[in-house]
Formats: structure tokens, C-alpha cells, sequence
């Protein structure tokens, strides 16, 4: 894995860039993630002299989606950081890659969405259905994006207004327009029977959180970090 790529730490938060490819947390041995790179961090800049540093996790991004992430340093502050998730103080944008021509240059999408963790899929269903959650979110047409292999996708910027598992990518597919390179949600790049990709060589999936804004803990200032998504 790269360097850490952490464009602000203070002593109550700490915000990064998370690579596509890796989890948020996990319990698979062996496997890095970034709560466990973070808590490194902070144990070898001196931060803490605890032997396992404070570090709560306020929101989390699918393990192939790369994009920026704020953890929580104290208790107090993750408190303050979760609470303004339940607002509108704590704002994710996001941009994607859709394949398929949106009909309408933008647009909301509400659905129910219910996760079967046997496959670690969500899929779409109706409101009756026992553990469907409402989902939500509004999309906004950036324009035509045209990739290596010739196949012209749509880029749009998309906001959330829950969290649901897998959202955006089950959402967005129901509605016609899967994201590039998804292999859970995009048929085009799912895997055939006999368990072999269809695209030989791997992508991450053309999703990207790339702007956050909250109010600091602390200081009560909006903090606001944007990145490229480096399509």
C-alpha cells in the first residue's frame, strides 16, 4: 500500500484519503485497514501513549470505493462528529461513472433497500419487506466522460441523504445506470459461473467520495476537503 495520505490531523480528529482496495475496518487477519493504519499513525507520531490509541470511526466508504474519510481522536469529538451525521452540518458529495444516458440531467431517487449478509449485497425491494430501510439520494449530470477502450459513460455528482449499504451502486443500478467497473451491481462486470472476471484486468469502481465538509469539535469551525477523483 501508498503512504497515508492524511490532509488533516489535529489532537480531536484526524481526516485521510482512503485507497480503493482497502476496508474501513475489518475482521479478516491479515488484512490491513485503515483503522489500524491510523492508530499506528498516532501511536508513532507521539500522540498517544497509549498502548491502542483512541480512533472511533464516524462513517465508513465500500472497501472499492476510494475517497476522504474523518475519524474521531477523543470521545467527545466523535460524539459531536456523530451527532452532526443525523444533519445537515456533515456533507458528503460524491462523483461516479455511470453507464447508461441519465433521461434527465438530474434527479432524486427514492427506494427501499433491504442487505443480505449471507452475499454482502443489498438489493431493492418494497416497503413491506421485513428490513427494508428507505433510501434517497439526489444526482446532478456532470457531462461525457470517454475512457481508454472507446465506451463513453456519464459522470454525475451525487448526494446522499441516507447511508444505506451499498447505496449509491444498488440505487443507481435500479435506475438503469450502473457504475463503471462495478462487479457486484453492473452485469457487465460480474463474474460468470465458472468464477472468472470478464474483465481481465482489475479496476476499482468508479466512485469516489470526494468532498466533505463538518463543523470542527472543537472549534466549532466548517472544514471543508475536496480531492480529484483521478478518473
Amino acid at each position: 500500500m501508498e503512504k497515508m495520505n492524511i490532509v488533516y490531523e489535529d489532537p480531536h480528529i484526524i481526516v485521510c484519503v482512503k485507497p480503493a482496495g482497502v476496508p474501513v475496518q475489518t475482521r479478516n487477519l491479515g488484512t490491513t485497514d485503515m483503522e489500524s493504519l491510523l492508530r499506528n499513525h498516532i501511536s508513532q507520531s507521539g500522540a498517544s501513549k497509549a498502548t491502542s490509541p483512541y480512533l472511533a470511526v464516524i462513517h465508513r466508504l465500500d472497501q472499492p470505493v476510494r475517497g476522504i474519510l474523518v475519524f474521531g481522536k477523543t470521545p467527545a469529538a466523535a460524539r459531536h462528529l456523530n451527532q452532526q451525521m443525523q444533519s445537515d452540518k456533515f456533507q458528503k458529495i460524491y462523483h461516479a461513472l455511470l453507464c447508461g444516458t441519465p433521461s434527465q440531467d438530474q434527479g432524486t431517487l427514492t427506494d427501499y433497500l433491504v442487505k443480505d449478509g449471507r452475499t454482502n449485497t443489498s438489493r431493492i425491494c418494497t416497503k413491506e419487506t421485513p428490513g427494508a430501510k428507505k433510501a434517497e439520494l439526489s444526482y446532478r449530470v456532470l457531462g461525457a466522460v470517454s475512457k481508454e477502450n472507446g465506451q463513453t459513460v456519464t459522470e454525475a455528482e451525487i448526494h446522499l441523504k441516507t447511508g444505506r449499504h451499498h447505496q449509491i451502486r444498488v440505487q443507481m443500478a435500479g435506475a438503469g445506470m450502473p457504475l463503471l467497473y462495478d462487479n457486484k451491481y453492473n452485469p457487465a462486470f460480474s463474474a460468470p459461473s465458472d468464477g472468472e472476471h470478464k474483465k481481465a484486468e482489475y479496476h476499482p469502481i468508479a466512485l469516489c467520495a470526494c468532498e466533505l465538509s463538518f463543523i470542527h469539535p472543537k472549534t466549532g469551525k466548517k472544514m471543508q476537503f475536496k480531492i480529484d477523483c483521478d478518473w
